[in-house]
């Protein structure tokens, strides 16, 4: 806790009395606290740290006055060790963002170390346990914070290098950030302030290597930047400066093309006039139009209403570098001279210091006033060695910069490899299962194939046995008819010697009738199925035989009477007047029921009768027995 005082000592020097009172209060209260600080957690569990980072997103000002307050109250004294670090790291993001001077180092590189830790416990398992940290299963949202919080260290320790002019090491730490973003992050799934925070750190690199006069690893940086800044923007002007930015780096190349295409689209989306960008914008443009086409006039009513228009000196001042230098290329030294000197003399940059001694050394030799000259390139030997300094520089952010553009090339290779293998693999897992699909469809069609011949067996087996059986019932009933043969042959030999008493009883009629009886013959059922029941010519011929004998010469005279009968509806009459019906008939000639229907029609029109062909015909048989 004596930290923190010592931080708030020297940055928030305005600081209430009140403030400075309780936070004295929480010091010694720490002193003699005894109450074991809980490290269970790998995310923040203090919502108060929580939304002074949500405010210092929007409201620097504010936040830094939250966090003095949130310091000296009670719970201050309560910081996990995360919280502590975490509050480390929100304190010196609002030491940058209020142009303070980054104080909290010591504490802010054990902050760096302390998320270090625990993110490469959370790469080697992403549901981490840890003796050291008590750490517990996290949560995707967790871990996705914690990585976040380990970029924003080093970025914020980036910054820390960079005010201390160390900038090897500033770079290292932005790209760092960079990596452990891209690493764990796709950029398709970045918005809001991840986003932002990424092309504010593309942002930082641009100015490093800008200042270093590296302008194709700053256009590189500045197109990363404006890539994110178009996802998620800072302001209305952060992607018309991103672009102007990459115009001035190509206009440093000399690369005009690209210059004006850059200039003209930030130039598109300014949303307003009247801010210091688009006098920048406007600035530069034309000192190029002056280089590159000659356009000395216009170029310089445009430089010197941009510097009217300045907000402050320190503006106005550089619009006069511009002007100065402008007049100075046309060796009009005295002009030159009335711009350059002001800013020689109230510029506290360096860099615009040794370029303007430059510019006055040279007006002052042409001018005869060789004090001067001499005073001017003293100054510039004073830091003769920046520029060998800077080439050792150039040469560490040169390797930096391609080792990381060399790991991201391995990380997106690696990514569009794991990419490629995984849909190789759900080509072969679509290919497998399609093949399985086709393998199940053949076994299946092949056990089909073998069901139908084992099917195609049983019923061949089947009808073999039906064979059999039928074979056996055709014998059976072949010995049946060969015994009513011998019983007719008797029955012949009988009736030869002698008639029976009655027409009914004669041995045909009672064949006939026996078989009607036994079969029970139906209209409807095919008469091929009564096959057996058949009666042949010779049953049919002793049928006429035992009509005749009965009923007085029934056939012949009844040929005699009905000219236009046939033989074959001599032997219908027969059965009609035994008294069987259409069915029977149909069964004992084998003809289909229509046709002994018809049959039938056509002879009750023969005999010119409605009444029953059988009735008829009895009625026919007593006239015969009668004359």
């Amino acid at each position: 806790m004596f930290r923190l005082l010592s931080v708030f000592f020297c940055n928030f020097a305005p600081m209430k009395l009140k403030h400075l009172i309780l936070f004295l209060a929480v010091v010694l209260a720490a002193c003699s606290s005894r109450h074991p600080v809980e490290t269970r957690f790998i995310a923040s569990q203090n919502q108060q740290l929580q939304d002074i980072d949500s405010l210092l997103w929007q409201q620097p000002d504010s936040a830094q006055m939250v966090l003095v307050d949130f310091a000296a109250s009670p719970k201050a004294d309560s910081l996990s060790t995360f919280d502590g670090h975490y509050f480390q790291i929100l304190l010196s993001e609002l030491l940058y963002k209020n142009d303070c001077e980054q104080t909290n180092r010591k504490e802010l590189l054990e902050a760096v170390d302390y998320f270090d830790s625990l993110t490469i416990v959370l790469n080697d398992n992403p549901q981490p346990r840890s003796r050291h940290c008590g750490l517990g299963p996290q949560s995707p949202g967790q871990n996705d914070n914690l990585v976040f919080l380990d970029a924003r260290a080093h970025y914020i320790n980036g910054v820390g290098f960079y005010e201390r002019d160390c900038v090897v090491e500033a770079c290292t730490e932005y790209l760092k950030a960079v990596e452990i973003m891209e690493s764990h992050y796709k950029t398709e799934n970045l918005s809001d302030k991840k986003a932002q925070f990424i092309g504010l750190t593309f942002n930082r690199l641009y100015r490093l290597f800008s200042d270093q006069y590296m302008s194709e690893p700053a256009i590189g940086c500045a197109q990363q930047a404006l890539a994110f800044f178009r996802i998620a923007p800072l302001s209305a002007y952060s992607v018309p400066i991103t672009l102007s930015k990459i115009g001035v780096e190509y206009a440093a190349l000399e690369e005009i093309d690209s210059m004006k295409y850059y200039y003209a689209q930030a130039l598109s989306l300014m949303p307003d006039t009247a801010n210091i960008y688009y006098r920048d914008l406007r600035s530069s443009w034309a000192l190029n139009d002056y280089l590159y086409h000659q356009k000395g006039d216009a170029a310089l009513q445009t430089l010197k209403r941009m510097a009217a228009e300045a907000d402050d000196d320190d503006e106005r001042l550089t619009r006069y570098l511009t002007i100065g230098d402008l007049y100075y290329r046309e060796s009009l030294y005295d002009s030159a001279l009335r711009y350059l000197q002001p800013v020689f003399d109230r510029k506290t940059d360096l860099g615009i210091k040794l370029q303007t001694a430059d510019h006055l050394s040279e007006i002052y030799g042409g001018l005869g006033e060789h004090e001067k000259e001499e005073a001017y390139i003293r100054f510039m030997a004073r830091y003769k060695s920046i520029g060998v300094d800077n080439k050792s520089e150039t040469s560490k952010l040169s390797t930096l910069y391609q080792d990381y553009a060399n790991r991201k090339q391995q990380r997106l290779a690696e990514a569009e490899h794991a990419k490629h293998i995984k849909k190789t693999v759900g080509i072969i897992v679509t290919a497998a299962v399609f093949v399985a699909l086709g393998l199940v469809v053949v076994a299946k069609r092949r056990s089909s194939k073998l069901l139908r011949q084992e099917m195609e067996k049983q019923r061949q087996a089947h009808q073999a046995q039906q064979n059999a059986l039928s074979g056996r019932l055709k014998q059976s009933n072949q010995e049946i008819r060969e015994l009513k043969e011998q019983i007719k042959q008797q029955d012949n030999l009988s009736a030869k010697a002698e008639a029976a008493p009655t027409f009914a009883e004669e041995p045909i009629c009672r064949l006939i009738v026996e078989r009607v009886n036994e079969g029970q013959f139906k209209a409807k059922v095919d008469y091929s199925v009564y096959k057996d029941s058949a009666l042949d010519k010779q049953q049919l011929l002793d049928l006429r035989l035992a009509t005749d004998r009965h009923f007085n010469q029934f056939t012949v005279r009844l040929k005699q009477a009905y000219p236009k009968l046939t033989n074959g509806d001599l032997d219908y009459c027969c059965l009609y007047l035994l008294g069987l019906n259409d069915a029977d008939i149909a069964a004992l000639m084998q003809r289909a029921y229509n046709t002994v229907t018809e049959r039938s029609t056509k002879l009750r029109n023969v005999f010119g009768s409605e009444n029953n062909i059988s009735n008829t015909l009895r009625g026919l048989a007593e006239s015969f027995l009668l004359n």
